[in-house]
């Protein structure tokens, strides 16, 4: 059964750091482009990162670029994100997705999805 598992939200003051996991199961990982969604009250799903199933090469969100990390453990078969310098604009649900491809897309063309971990930046 297929499935990815995020884990690691939480509520962090502004300025603080968390790091994200997505655990895969059920499928060849390797094959896979992971991305790191959002998705704020009131707002659409929006991309965050991805990485390549293939080369490794990422993807940043312009708000993100310099803050964020994307990294994956192939023989986890895990990506993590990390998370610095949060900002209360960083509040949402994060999704971890997968596509079978080289490389993310917008979520509608997405393959899978995990359930969501919430992250609340607040002082």
């Amino acid at each position: 059964q297929l499935q990815l598992v995020e884990s690691g939200g939480g509520l962090v003051q502004p300025g603080g750091s968390l790091r994200l996991s997505c655990a895969a199961s059920g499928f060849t990982f390797d094959y896979y482009a992971i991305g790191w969604f959002r998705q704020a009250p009131g707002k659409e799903r929006e991309g965050v990162s991805c990485i390549s199933s293939s080369d490794g090469s990422t993807y940043y969100t312009r708000v993100v670029k310099g803050r964020f990390t994307i990294s994956r453990d192939r023989a986890k078969k895990t990506v993590f994100l990390q998370m610095n310098s949060l900002e209360p604009e960083d509040t949402a649900v994060y999704y971890c997705a997968a596509r079978r491809s080289s490389y993310c897309s917008d979520p509608g063309g997405m393959d899978y999805w995990g359930k969501g971990t919430l992250v609340t930046v607040s002082s």
